[in-house]
């Protein structure tokens, strides 16, 4: 049995109400994530029902149940409460894949703050960007991450606590700093829910653009509609599922689908922190036998790239549905899941700024290996002209995606930049920034961005912070960045680099650059190569032509050069 019955029953007379009375919800009420995503769950009698097993690098175990969820995010709340911590102060979780990420999460929710989360790789460069527009007054953060706080605190008066969740009891702690031992600090029984409203801001997440400078989405508690449904109904989550989704909550899918759609639905989550391969991954889901498994094309193809026999080692048969997210899945992963687990993984998409699953395979509907799938019911999307913002009514030609607004997630603006925003909404629709194609049969097709963020193994990248963190490094002349194709990723960067004089281009400086990008930015943002050349190609004006360094990369043809400085 799946949730969904049939695609084509479900879209017929759909409304968000469907989501609303399932989750007792009545326009005009009081809306807290946290308190749907674990008090609520008590109430429906599921309080000693495992809600998150955690598993460590060193294979640690952790287990919480919903009502340990409910009593430990309280006391999360509490300790950010009497911090001094007011509603819709933002509150940074910086950390790895710890419980303290998942719990603190509706901690922080549940006092009406907003939550900030960070991926833990970042270096202090993208911490700094990142906080000071959010002006954020709280960072819940480990040991080993610290350091990249401390060195920028000078530069951040705003930020009141550091709060570290694992203390060295051997070692001071530093200014501004507060330990905080999550599992064994007070857990208040009644705890006093802040009253937050579907419009309450809830989260703000931070994506990259062109223009460099990373934007601060802002998500309200009424995003739970959204979230709650699509993971029913696209990851089709059942009451006796064992849930893994394997993003990490410093990105969106790992706290809309990793964290709010899982713990609203009242299933199993487990949660591994240990880095990627095959073995460990497989020995996870045979050893918890998951059942309902959410992952990346990165790692599908990673999985790939390590072989079917390796599988074979392993019971998978628990596996009952598969799907993944964070860039397009193509057809070829899609044809060898089917044949090595027996089911194919279906793809699903979204982003940041839409918050929850906007286009989509379903369970029980025909699989096309290659495509996107069809919109989520209560979804009007479908592909405009990028000149006369028009759907174009006739199946077949590439256009810019469009989605008409108004979905329960969509984001509510850009932190401190409603320009930007506004400028993501053409003609009635919003414009997610990709392009596609529509088959006869209402099926899209994934053609690619319409801007140069790079797409990394689902990760956004912004060319113009790499290009700024470059030309930081003392041999750095000029620098442009550009996508390569790369078989696990799909794109990688890669940075053109002219040097100053002095400088002659080496392996050994070639790896001190990149690393230079590592720290500051993150392992994410690093060049995975640097190509040293004499000139960049600029248009007689100055400005840097990476279209055709983008071209040449990829075997395109570079087209129109006439405006090119040397042409």
């Amino acid at each position: 049995m799946t949730n969904i019955i049939s695609y084509d029953e479900r879209i017929k007379n759909f409304d968000w109400s469907i989501s609303e009375k399932e989750l007792d919800y009545q326009p005009g009420n009081d809306i807290n994530i946290g308190w749907y995503c674990s008090d609520r769950i008590c109430k429906l009698g599921k309080a000693d029902k495992p809600a998150l097993i955690w598993e460590g690098s060193s294979g640690q175990e952790k287990r919480y149940t919903y009502n340990d969820l409910r009593l430990t995010s309280n006391g999360v709340g509490q300790f950010l409460r009497d911090l001094g911590i007011k509603p819709e102060d933002r509150v940074c979780l910086f950390m790895d894949k710890i419980p303290e990420l998942y719990i603190g999460f509706l901690g922080v929710l549940k006092i009406g703050a907003i939550v900030q989360p960070l991926f833990s790789a970042f270096g202090d460069e993208s911490l700094i960007v990142r906080l000071e527009n959010a002006q954020t007054t709280a960072v819940i953060t480990q040991r080993k991450h610290a350091p990249k706080v401390r060195k920028i605190l000078d530069k951040m008066p705003y930020l009141k606590h550091i709060i570290i969740v694992d203390p060295d009891p051997a070692k001071p702690l530093g200014e501004r700093e507060v330990a905080f031992d999550m599992d064994n600090a007070p857990k208040p029984e009644n705890f006093v829910i802040f009253p937050t409203k579907a419009e309450s801001p809830s989260v703000l997440h931070y994506t990259s653009g062109t223009t460099g400078q990373p934007k601060g989405v802002k998500h309200v508690h009424y995003s739970l509609i959204s979230q709650y449904l699509t993971a029913k109904w696209v990851l089709d989550l059942q009451d006796s599922d064992i849930y893994w989704c394997t993003a990490d909550p410093g990105w969106v899918t790992g706290t809309s689908y990793g964290i709010i759609g899982a713990f609203s639905n009242g299933v199993t989550q487990c949660v591994m922190d240990a880095g990627f391969s095959a073995d460990n991954w497989y020995k996870f889901i045979e050893k918890h036998r998951i059942t309902m498994w959410y992952s990346a094309p990165t790692a599908i193809r990673s999985l790939m790239k390590a072989g079917d026999e390796v599988i074979k080692k392993y019971d998978l048969s628990c596996l009952r549905h598969l799907a993944s997210v964070g860039e397009p899945l193509n057809s070829e992963a899609v044809i060898w899941s089917e044949k090595v687990f027996g089911k194919a993984f279906l793809d699903t998409y979204w982003q940041t700024e839409t918050g929850s699953i906007m286009i989509s395979n379903y369970p029980g509907m025909k699989i096309k290996p290659g495509s996107m799938g069809k919109p989520f019911p209560g979804i009007t999307a479908t592909v405009i002209d990028a000149d006369t913002f028009e759907p174009f009514g006739v199946p077949g030609k590439i256009g810019l995606i469009a989605i008409k607004p108004g979905w329960p997630s969509m984001m509510r603006t850009y932190w401190r930049n409603e320009e930007t925003y506004k400028k993501k909404f053409k003609n009635g629709w919003y414009l997610p920034g990709d392009r596609s194609s529509i088959d006869p049969e209402g099926y899209f097709w994934f053609v690619g961005r319409d801007d140069d963020v790079i797409n990394t193994g689902g990760h956004l990248v912004s060319p113009f912070e790499v290009e700024s963190a470059l030309l930081e490094h003392p041999a750095v002349a000029e620098s442009a960045v550009v996508s390569k194709p790369d078989f696990v990723n799909m794109e990688v960067v890669k940075a053109f680099v002219t040097l100053k004089p002095g400088f002659e281009p080496s392996k050994d400086l070639d790896l001190e650059i990149m690393n230079f990008v590592r720290k500051k930015l993150s392992p994410l943002a690093m060049p995975q190569e640097i190509e040293f050349i004499e000139t960049l190609p600029k248009t007689r004006s100055g400005k840097i032509m990476r279209r055709i360094l983008h071209a040449k990369e990829w075997g395109e043809e570079i087209g129109d050069t006439s405006t090119l400085e040397n042409d």
